[in-house]
C-alpha cells in the first residue's frame, strides 16, 4: 500500500513538473503507463540537471578512486599552468589528506602575482599545522586577518603558539573560540590547554557550559556531539 501511494505521489509530481516545464507530450505517456520506472527515468533525466548528475558522478568516482581526481587535475596543470589550476590540484591533495603535496602546490600558487592571496595563505596555515611545522603556521597566520576573515584558523594559530612556548599569546587566541552553542571541538581543546596551564577552574567552567548546552539539545543534535560529551564528562571527573 505504501509503494502504491508513493508511486501516485511520484506521478503527480512528475506530471506537474512536466506541465510546468513544458516537457514533450511523450513524457506523460511514460509517466502514466510505466508508473514507478517512468517517474524515476523522468526525475533523473529531466528534474536533476546535468550539473547535479556530473557532480554526483564525480563524487562517487572520487570515493571509489580518490587518486583519479588528482591525476586529472595534474594533467590540467600541465596543459594550463595557472594560479587556479595549482589551487585546484592543491585542494584535491588536501581532500585526500596529502598535506605535503597540498603545501607544495599552494606554495607554487603564491608565486608571482598571487603571493599575498589570503585564501591560499589560510589553506597553508591548516596544512602546515597538520605537518607540525608550527613556525610556518605562525608566520602565515600573521600575514592574514584571521580575526575577521578566517576565524577557523585561530584554533591552529593558538595551538601553534603553545607549541613554541608562547603561552600567553596562545591563550589570547584560543579563548576567541569560546563561543556558546558552537565550536565544541575547539572549546574542548581550549579546556585541555587551560588544564595544561594549571588553570583547572577556568577549564571546568568551559566544560560545564559545554555539557549543559549539549545535554539541552534535541536528541538528533545531541547525537552529533555524543563523543565530545563523553570526553567532557571524563575530564570533569578527573579534575
Amino acid at each position: 500500500m505504501f509503494i502504491y501511494y508513493l508511486t501516485i505521489g511520484f506521478q503527480i509530481f512528475c506530471i506537474y513538473h512536466a506541465y510546468k516545464n513544458r516537457s514533450p507530450y511523450y513524457w506523460y505517456f511514460i509517466i502514466f503507463f510505466l508508473p514507478l520506472i517512468g517517474c524515476i527515468i523522468y526525475i533523473f533525466t529531466q528534474v536533476i540537471n546535468k550539473q547535479d548528475v556530473t557532480a554526483i558522478t564525480e563524487e562517487i568516482t572520487t570515493i571509489i578512486n580518490p587518486t583519479k581526481k588528482i591525476k586529472d587535475l595534474a594533467k590540467e596543470l600541465e596543459f594550463s599552468d595557472t594560479f587556479q589550476s595549482k589551487i585546484n590540484l592543491a585542494n584535491a591533495y588536501l581532500e585526500n589528506k596529502d598535506h605535503k603535496n597540498a603545501i607544495l602546490y599552494y606554495e607554487k600558487a603564491l608565486e608571482g602575482n598571487f603571493k599575498d592571496d589570503p585564501y591560499t595563505i589560510n589553506k597553508l596555515v591548516h596544512c602546515y599545522f597538520e605537518t607540525a611545522n608550527f613556525d610556518k603556521v605562525i608566520s602565515y597566520a600573521n600575514k592574514i586577518d584571521i580575526n575577521k576573515e578566517f576565524r577557523e584558523s585561530i584554533y591552529y594559530y593558538g595551538l601553534a603558539l603553545e607549541k613554541k612556548d608562547l603561552f600567553d599569546d596562545a591563550e589570547i587566541q584560543l579563548k576567541k573560540v569560546d563561543k556558546r552553542y558552537s565550536n565544541y571541538a575547539e572549546r574542548l581543546e581550549l579546556s585541555k590547554f587551560l588544564i595544561r596551564r594549571n588553570k583547572k577552574e577556568n577549564a571546568k567552567e568551559i566544560l560545564t557550559e559545554m555539557a549543559s548546552e549539549i545535554t539541552a539539545m534535541t536528541s538528533q543534535n545531541k547525537r552529533k556531539y555524543n563523543v565530545i560529551l563523553a570526553e567532557v564528562g571524563k575530564i570533569l571527573n578527573e579534575i
